[in-house]
């Protein structure tokens, strides 16, 4: 093998996922991708997208396999609810954040429900997860919280109210962590009236 070859599998399993752009910067021709996946030794997930074929899939494996074909993104919403384990949520599809006015993703796979947030709203509360070995960014608990109050006519005023109710009584995140996301993206006036009846019971 050559030591080309070598390097390309060291990186996979160093981390998880491996793209055309990644053997580009290591000077490497991508024409070695297609060789080490008919050889068997690499496995094509989806398009540009490449890892070893005996790979641990784990339970968020879609969050790390969106994360690598789109680290400009974050998990967001039911997505994060349930990476951050609040509530009962188990959506379909990789809820995104993606930046105003960033290009759409192309992918089919996994299926992406995209949200398009600006400035602040899109860059606080970011948390950085390692997931099968790609650096996945996901909202921070009480930015999630915020957010779903934020789209409560999208996810439901239900989903809004057991996050916030479960990430209070979880320990996930605190009021003041809340009250703080919760200003930022300009929804406080709607949570005050529920943060304070979740205080009295």
């Amino acid at each position: 093998m050559s030591t080309k070859a070598k390097s390309i599998l060291e990186m996979a399993r160093r981390k998880g996922f491996i793209r055309a752009r990644d053997l580009i910067q290591h000077a490497i021709p991508t024409v070695y991708l297609g060789r080490l996946t008919r050889q068997g030794l690499l496995e094509r997930v989806s398009r540009g997208l490449y890892r070893l074929p005996n790979a641990e899939v784990t339970e968020h494996y879609s969050l790390a396999e969106v994360a690598a074909k789109v680290p400009a993104g974050v998990i967001c919403l039911l997505s994060a609810l349930r990476f951050h384990g609040i509530g009962t949520q188990q959506p379909h599809e990789v809820w995104l954040a993606i930046p105003e006015k960033a290009r759409r993703p192309r992918m089919t796979k996994p299926r992406l429900r995209l949200f398009r947030f600006s400035k602040a709203a899109f860059t606080e509360g970011v948390e950085t997860h390692v997931i099968q070995g790609v650096p996945v960014r996901v909202y921070s608990p009480a930015k999630t919280v915020a957010d779903c109050f934020k789209y409560r006519n999208k996810i439901g005023l239900d989903v809004a109210m057991e996050a916030l109710r479960e990430s209070l009584r979880s320990r996930k995140c605190t009021r003041d962590d809340i009250h703080r996301q919760a200003r930022i993206c300009r929804v406080w006036n709607v949570m005050r009236p529920y943060l304070e009846m979740e205080a009295s019971s």
